[in-house]
């Protein structure tokens, strides 16, 4: 059986002669899955949530009218509500 032979670093690259300048490094992709934790964002979708919640009580209770008007005012408010979320996402959003 033949033994292994290790290398280091310093036998493969020798140290340079000159000491290397630091720079600074800069990311040119800030985006971060915690950006969506924006105060918000976070408000209008509970706001939207908790409609929803509301809508689902309401049609258990048997309140089928109200069900239904609160269900016409959504048709209208879910679209403008994610629309406008998305807009001040990306308008707020640091590229």
């Amino acid at each position: 059986m033949r033994k292994t032979k290790g290398l280091t670093f310093r036998k493969i690259f020798p140290p340079s002669p000159t000491r290397p300048r630091p720079f600074k490094a800069y990311s040119f992709v800030p985006f971060s899955p915690l950006a969506m934790l924006d105060p918000t964002i976070l408000t209008i979708g509970g706001i939207v949530l908790g409609i929803a919640v509301i809508e689902r009580i309401l049609e258990r209770w048997g309140v089928i009218d109200l069900v239904d008007q609160l269900a016409k005012v959504m048709r209208f408010i879910l679209p403008v509500a994610f629309y406008s979320a998305l807009i001040y996402f990306f308008a707020t959003f640091m590229f």
